[in-house]
């Protein structure tokens, strides 16, 4: 999105097409085309080639589970197939710690509400919850694909079916692994490359007929004035919605170096006290003051008093 003064006006100059990723955008594919959310559904899923999904249906108001808005949130489609299984697909913009408890209650209580009175536990069906999050949050690895089930500590094979949920970070993805299941690859790059700065869509991509059709409903041209200007607003959202968290996690990070740093002239000092260093040596070289240096020498002496 490009933004130009014309006659002291800005005006906003919009791309041939928009990012799937945002809400409105989303939604029109995936929350408008059921075979669209099917296909992108069996590419994703772990779901074995005789649990393929075949035909979806969306949940009514009544039955999709009432959760609070969480904020920055894209999107929360609810569907169920002829099997009476319920996926849950949502969107997040930016990772926080309450977007996988959020998908987790969302799971469990779709799961909940079909037992009915009349109904026994056998007929249940599982709920898929699928977390798409365009960050980074394990920064422990570089799998990008999180699978999450319910297993026996002892013998992980052993699963309690019923609650699946899938997380996946689309910045972390690059379609370089030859093992992937290759309509899962054209999916993800779907989401993670197709945006404001596309000028021609891969023919890979559009070889696929229902990842064609997803890229034509993100043309810019498809949507109406009024859609447009939703869809400026929302980014701008997203902009101002990333720029508080990096100011709060840039605030937080220089907090704990000072909390640290702290932390380390209190164990240095009390080294110091152990070896017989006189107190006011050890206020130069820590800069405690000579009171503050005495609360130190009393804390250890009550704690070693204990032992």
């Amino acid at each position: 999105m490009v933004c130009y003064a014309v006659d002291s006006e800005l005006v906003w100059i919009m791309p041939r097409y928009l990012d799937p990723k945002a809400d409105i955008v989303f939604k029109k594919i995936f929350g408008e085309h059921p075979h669209l959310l099917r296909n992108f559904l069996n590419a994703i899923l772990p779901l074995s080639p005789d649990k393929q999904i075949v035909e979806l249906e969306y949940l009514s108001a009544k039955q999709a589970p009432q959760i609070p808005t969480f904020k920055r949130s894209i999107v929360d489609v609810k569907c169920k197939d002829v099997e009476g299984r319920i996926f849950i697909v949502e969107m997040q913009m930016e990772w926080t710690l309450g977007f996988m408890q959020r998908l987790l209650f969302n799971t469990a209580h779709a799961y909940v509400k079909q037992l009915y009175k009349a109904e026994d536990y056998r007929s249940i069906c599982p709920v898929y919850g699928i977390g798409l999050v365009n960050d980074i949050f394990e920064r422990r690895t570089l799998d990008w694909y999180h699978h999450y089930k319910i297993v026996n500590a002892q013998n992980p094979k052993r699963q309690l079916e019923g609650l699946e949920l899938v997380f996946l970070e689309l910045p972390k993805f690059k379609p370089s692994n030859q093992k992937e299941k290759r309509l899962r690859m054209l999916w993800i790059r779907f989401l993670s490359e197709i945006g404001e700065k596309t000028k021609q869509v891969d023919q890979d991509l559009l070889a696929i007929p229902e990842i064609k059709e997803a890229c034509a409903l993100c043309e810019e041209a498809g949507y109406s004035e009024t859609e447009l200007e939703v869809y400026c607003k929302y980014w701008d959202e997203v902009r101002t919605s990333r720029t508080l968290l990096n100011g709060n996690w840039e605030e937080g990070r220089a907090e704990g170096i000072i909390e640290g740093e702290a932390k380390g002239r209190i164990a240095i000092t009390k080294h110091l006290l152990a070896y017989g260093f006189a107190m006011e040596g050890i206020a130069n070289v820590t800069g405690f003051s000579l009171e503050e240096i005495k609360q130190i020498q009393e804390s250890a002496d009550a704690i070693a008093s204990l032992d």
